[in-house]
């Protein structure tokens, strides 16, 4: 199984990485034989891939990441590297290899410190692997100040380190670290493509694998949840119901507070999970004992870890406010699409008589403000407006 195989509906971003871990990995090996470097090529230091959520961004630069680091005999063949089954494309595919840092944040930001070690980190030589790569999946999440710390490394980069830097689009990483970055554009994946994946990588039965890529529009980590996860299926059918609950005040309110509720739930099912074993985990580093009282000194670092906590169960909160905006969304789009009489079939056919409904009571104009209102949302929470005064807004702006 090569390393590209996960990178889904996208051909031409992959012939492209392709052509470049060629071109880099004979750069590597006439270095090492103390040649020439060849003098045109496909490969440069500093990457920016950009798409849609759920096109695959991080997914094909992991892959990049991989086949930079591929060690397989075959390459001397005529082989590409890319091979999947070597041990430098495994470990970086499993997040092990020593010399390839990816870098995902659960926060709502990513700051200098954490930038400037990261920049400290691609100064150095690659360890024992072909080259030194730091894969950023959030770019789009650094600081104004980190992105200055980030500029200086991209500007004057190692001779054998290369960034991957992945956001949704150009507008979200500064002007300065784009130019000087190779942009690789991702598409939505089709349905067909993300259905054939979960069939073949998640063993999912064809039918229910097309269902759920149907439903999401093609967004790859989406569709594997919906498929797999019987609790995702749930809120997304709550969701879908909404636009029938908020014929009054009363309805919009409680759909409102319902809706917030359950992303609350989520970010506190999340928190359990992880923050007692990192607590547990910090404490038994610094020293305490089973039971007893913190050593002198390490409040610091405690309170530092139950703010960070904090502000991952924020992060987490909006991203399902999130999904369930995307869903309302789409339930929208359908209701758009059979008062215009498009073409186009439907992603939630399993509550069309609710989208016939809707579309048969209502005007396309009124739709078209109804979807506006869902984006308005969005926009609100990520201004960090409350989420209830937010969603409360959206529901009585969705009110027919």
């Amino acid at each position: 199984m090569a390393v590209w195989d996960d990178l889904v509906g996208q051909a031409k971003v992959e012939e492209q990485l392709a052509a470049a871990a060629r071109d880099a990995d004979a750069f590597v090996t006439a270095h090492v034989a103390g040649e020439p470097a060849p003098e045109a090529s496909k490969m440069t230091h500093a990457w920016l891939f950009t798409g849609p959520p759920g096109s695959g961004r991080a997914t094909a630069a992991r892959a990049f990441a991989a086949a930079l680091q591929c060690v397989s005999p075959d390459r001397a063949l005529g082989g590409a590297p890319g091979c999947g089954f070597c041990d430098g494309c495994h470990t970086t595919l499993v997040g092990t290899h020593a010399d390839v840092e990816i870098v995902r944040t659960d926060l709502l930001s990513i700051g200098v410190k954490e930038t400037r070690d990261l920049v400290r980190r691609a100064q150095l030589s690659p360890a024992g692997g072909r080259w030194q790569v730091i894969v950023l999946e959030d770019a789009d999440r650094l600081t104004e100040g980190a992105g200055n710390v980030l500029l200086k490394a991209v500007e004057e980069p190692a001779p054998r380190t290369v960034w991957l830097l992945c956001a949704p689009s150009l507008e979200d990483v500064l002007p300065t670290i784009r130019s000087r970055c190779r942009h690789l554009t991702l598409r939505t994946p089709p349905v067909e493509s993300v259905a054939d994946m979960l069939v073949r990588r998640d063993g999912i039965e064809p039918e229910t694998a097309y269902a759920a890529a149907r439903a999401t529009q093609g967004h790859i980590d989406r569709a594997r949840r919906l498929a797999t996860d019987e609790r995702a299926r749930a809120r997304r059918s709550v969701v879908l119901k909404l636009p029938l609950r908020v014929e009054d005040v009363g309805g919009c309110l409680k759909a409102a507070q319902e809706l917030v509720d359950a992303a609350a739930e989520d970010a506190k099912q999340v928190a359990e999970e992880v923050d007692v074993k990192e607590t547990e985990e910090l404490k038994a580093a610094l020293g305490a004992a089973q039971g007893g009282r913190m050593p002198r000194g390490t409040a610091g670092a405690m309170k530092e870890l139950e703010e960070r906590q904090k502000r991952r169960r924020t992060r987490t909160q909006r991203d399902s406010l999130d999904l369930a905006l995307t869903d309302l969304t789409g339930f929208y789009r359908d209701v758009l699409a059979l008062q215009l009489r498009s073409r186009s079939d439907l992603a939630n056919t399993d509550v069309r008589d609710a989208i016939e409904r809707i579309a048969r009571d209502t005007t396309p104009e009124r739709t078209l403000r109804r979807i506006e209102a869902v984006l308005s949302c969005r926009e609100a929470l990520d201004r960090n407006v409350a989420p209830l005064l937010a969603v409360e807004a959206m529901t009585m702006a969705l009110r027919g």
